[in-house]
């Protein structure tokens, strides 16, 4: 990804992401249009290339969500599940209002050396640290 980020900001002069990308072609799409930029293509790429890996390696390999899985049965399932899409959804509103997303910023904000990108990602994995610390204490 590192490589990515240095490749499309020699040859482009932009910055790599995947939520400028995915509003790309929500948007081009709900109008009817077909053409996309770079940025559409790329998370085409993304998805096309996860679906090429899946097939090579003889389908998906997905195990549940770790203690998510262990720890709820039954219906607690579903209510874990629709939890975590309205997460999903959340986070992609966030990113979407922010103009990025926390991957976004930490690979191409902070190689861009752009004070706020290094100080987003620093909150970023500060936050995760200690909620990581405080689900590892109530569990």
């Amino acid at each position: 990804m590192g490589a990515c980020v240095v490749v499309v900001r020699l040859l482009l002069g932009q910055r790599l992401g995947v939520t400028g990308g995915f509003s790309e072609i929500v948007d081009r799409f709900g109008r009817g249009r077909l053409d996309l930029t770079w940025r559409g293509w790329f998370v085409i790429g993304i998805i096309a290339g996860a679906a090429v890996f899946a097939l090579v390696a003889g389908g998906p390999d997905f195990h549940g969500y770790g203690w998510l899985t262990d720890t709820f049965h039954g219906s607690a399932r579903v209510l874990v599940a629709v939890l975590l899409l309205v997460a999903g959804v959340l986070v992609g509103f966030g990113a979407k209002t922010a103009g990025g997303c926390t991957s976004g910023n930490g690979l191409s904000g902070t190689a861009m050396w752009s004070l706020s990108s290094v100080v987003a990602t620093a909150t970023f994995f500060g936050t995760a640290i200690v909620v990581s610390f405080l689900i590892k204490a109530v569990i």
